[in-house]
């Protein structure tokens, strides 16, 4: 298992440092993006990174398990996906945002600000890996949702124009939040709930 998980993060590198270049792009082209702008598409790509996020972790834990309740799928989805989103997508950006002194920085946390919204759509996710689970398209779609939530985040809080360096330190922040979050969602964390003899379908998945 240690080394699947070995292999999954490395396998993920390549792709996250793509999507973390994305988001630079995006930041630098929507600088001046206003905070209430950037404030109502955070709450649309943060929304869909959860759906994404507990449909792909549900869907992993029902893969791999051989007899699946659906309510111990729906604690695992859930719980994976909200803390998993919120960590990658508010808190993480929320970090970098603090080191960097930005003016507007504010955590966002999603499942609280938007309960309404963010919550329904973590059960949908996992009611919809019930019926009909699948990991691998899902799975880099979260990836580039994930970070572009993540940049815009960090365009509320900005408030001025960036200097270069700090492109560097987001870049990486980038990354990290979106890098080890999201295989710990949609990989690790699900398959800690599998028995060691059910496991044996990760080589084939």
């Amino acid at each position: 298992m240690f080394k699947h998980i070995l292999r999954e993060l490395k396998s993920h590198a390549p792709f996250t440092a793509f999507g973390a270049v994305t988001g630079i792009l995006v930041i630098i082209y929507f600088q001046k993006l206003s905070f209430k702008t950037s404030y109502d598409i955070f709450y649309i790509l943060h929304p869909m990174h959860v759906l994404l996020s507990a449909f792909v972790t549900a869907s992993m834990y029902k893969i791999h398990k051989d007899k699946c309740s659906l309510w111990i799928l729906l604690a695992i989805g859930y719980t994976g996906s909200i803390g998993i989103a919120t960590l990658s997508d508010s808190l993480t950006p929320y970090l970098a945002e603090s080191l960097l002194n930005m003016p507007n920085r504010h955590a966002h946390i999603g499942f609280i600000e938007k309960w309404w919204l963010i919550n329904p759509l973590a059960i949908l996710g996992v009611a919809i890996a019930y019926f009909r689970p699948r990991t691998k398209l899902p799975h880099s779609g979260h990836v580039l949702l994930s970070t572009w939530a993540s940049v815009f985040h960090i365009i509320m809080a900005k408030g001025e124009p960036l200097h270069w360096f700090a492109y560097i330190s987001i870049f990486l922040f980038l990354f990290i939040a979106v890098w080890i979050p999201c295989c710990l969602s949609d990989i690790i964390f699900p398959m800690l709930f599998v028995k060691g003899d059910e496991k044996k379908h990760l080589q084939n998945h």
